[in-house]
C-alpha cells in the first residue's frame, strides 16, 4: 500500500471498533496508544516524501536541461568548424592561384633573360672590341647573381605575403603578428643590401630595372619605388588611424617628397654632367679608350651613391611607418604593399600574354 497504508489502517480500526463493542478497554487503549505513536512518524514520512518528490522533479529538470542543450552546442560547434575549414580552403586556393601566377611570371622573366642573352650574342658576333667586353663581362656576372637572388627574394615575398594575409584573417596574438611584421620588414631590407652589392657591379643594370617586370619598371624611381607613392598605397588600407597618426603620416609624406625632389634634382645634374663627359671627345677620333672614358666612369660611381641614397630613403620610410602604426596597422600596410607589387607583376604577365596572342 505504500505511504497510504497507515491511513487505511486507521479507517479499518474504526470499523473494527464499531463492529465489536465488546472488545476489552485495555486492548483499545493499547491500539490507540500505538496509533498515536505512529501518526507523527507517518506525518514526518509524508512531509519528507513530498519534499523529496518536489526536489526530485527539480533535479530531474536540471538533469535533463544539459542533455537537451548538448546537441545544440554540438551542432553550433560543428558549424563553426565547417566555416573555419571553408575559410582556410579559400585561402589555400587563393595562395595556389597566386603561385601559378608567380610561376607564369618566372617563365616570362626567363624568356626575357634568353632574349637579352641572344642580343648579347649578336653584339659579340658583330665584332665588338674585346677590351669593351672585359668590363661588361664582369658586370654581367654580378648581375646574374643578383637576378638569381632577386628571383628567390620574390618567391619568399610571396610566401610571406600569404602568411601575413592568413595571420590577419585568423586574428592571432599581437606578439606573433609582430614577429611576422618584423620578418616582412627585414625581407625588404635584405633587398636593399642585395641592390647595393649589385650596383657596385653594374649600376646601370639596377637603374634600368631589367630585373623587374615591365609594369614595375613603369613606376620606377632611381632603381625602386618612390617612398611617397608607397605611403599613398598604404594609407587607404589602414584602419582607425588617430589624429596624431594622421599628422605623423602627413609629415612623413611631406619629408619623403622633399627628399625625393632633392635626389631627383641631383640626378638631373648628374645626367647633364655625364652627357658632357661622354661628349667631350674630339670628333672623328674613334678608338674610344679607357682613359678617354675615365671621367664618365667616375660619374657612374656617383650614380651608385644615388641608388644607395634612394634605397636608404625607402628603408627609412618603412621603418618610420612601422614606428607610427600599431602592430595590426603595420601588418595591414605591409599586406597592402605586397599585394600592390603582386598586382603589378600580374599586370605585366597578362599584358605580355596579350601581346603574344594572334590578332
Amino acid at each position: 500500500m505504500g505511504i497510504c497504508d497507515p491511513i487505511h489502517q486507521l479507517g479499518m480500526w474504526d470499523d473494527f471498533n464499531s463492529s465489536f463493542p465488546s472488545t476489552s478497554a485495555t486492548m483499545i487503549l493499547e491500539v490507540d496508544k500505538c496509533l498515536e505513536d505512529q501518526i507523527p512518524i507517518m506525518e514526518k514520512r509524508l512531509d519528507n516524501e513530498t519534499e523529496d518528490t518536489s526536489h526530485g522533479t527539480v533535479g530531474t529538470s536540471n538533469r535533463y536541461e544539459p542533455e537537451t542543450s548538448k546537441p545544440v552546442e554540438k551542432v553550433l560547434r560543428r558549424l563553426a568548424q565547417n566555416r573555419e575549414a571553408a575559410r582556410k580552403s579559400r585561402l589555400r586556393k587563393k595562395a595556389y592561384v597566386q603561385q601559378l601566377e608567380n610561376s607564369k611570371l618566372k617563365l616570362i622573366q626567363l624568356e626575357q633573360e634568353l632574349e637579352r642573352a641572344r642580343k648579347q650574342g649578336m653584339c659579340v658576333g658583330g665584332g665588338v672590341d674585346a677590351s669593351q667586353l672585359s668590363y661588361s663581362g664582369t658586370a654581367s656576372s654580378g648581375t646574374a647573381v643578383f637576378d638569381m637572388e632577386y628571383g628567390h627574394w620574390v618567391e619568399e615575398q610571396t610566401r610571406q605575403t600569404n602568411d601575413l594575409r592568413i595571420a590577419l584573417h585568423s586574428q592571432i596574438g599581437e606578439a606573433e603578428l609582430r614577429i611576422i611584421v618584423d620578418g616582412y620588414l627585414n625581407h625588404y631590407f635584405d633587398l636593399f643590401r642585395m641592390k647595393a652589392t649589385a650596383a657596385k657591379a653594374d649600376v646601370l643594370y639596377i637603374m634600368s630595372g631589367m630585373w623587374k617586370t615591365s609594369a614595375e619598371r613603369f613606376f620606377m624611381w632611381i632603381g625602386g619605388f618612390r617612398p611617397s607613392e608607397l605611403l599613398k598605397v598604404l594609407t587607404p588600407h589602414l584602419e582607425l588611424l588617430t589624429e596624431q597618426q594622421l599628422r605623423e603620416v602627413c609629415n612623413l609624406t611631406q619629408s619623403c617628397q622633399q627628399a625625393e625632389d632633392a635626389l631627383s634634382q641631383g640626378m638631373v645634374k648628374l645626367h647633364q654632367i655625364l652627357a658632357e663627359a661622354v661628349a667631350a671627345g674630339r670628333l672623328g677620333e674613334g678608338n674610344y679608350t679607357l682613359p678617354q672614358m675615365g671621367p664618365a666612369i667616375e660619374k657612374l660611381e656617383d650614380l651608385v651613391r644615388f641608388v644607395n641614397q634612394a634605397d636608404h630613403l625607402r628603408q627609412e620610410t618603412l621603418q618610420q611607418m612601422s614606428r607610427i602604426l600599431n602592430t595590426c596597422q603595420a601588418a595591414q600596410g605591409l599586406l597592402a604593399l605586397g599585394e600592390y607589387f603582386e598586382r603589378l607583376r600580374v599586370l605585366s604577365s597578362q599584358w605580355a600574354t596579350r601581346l603574344r596572342e594572334p590578332t
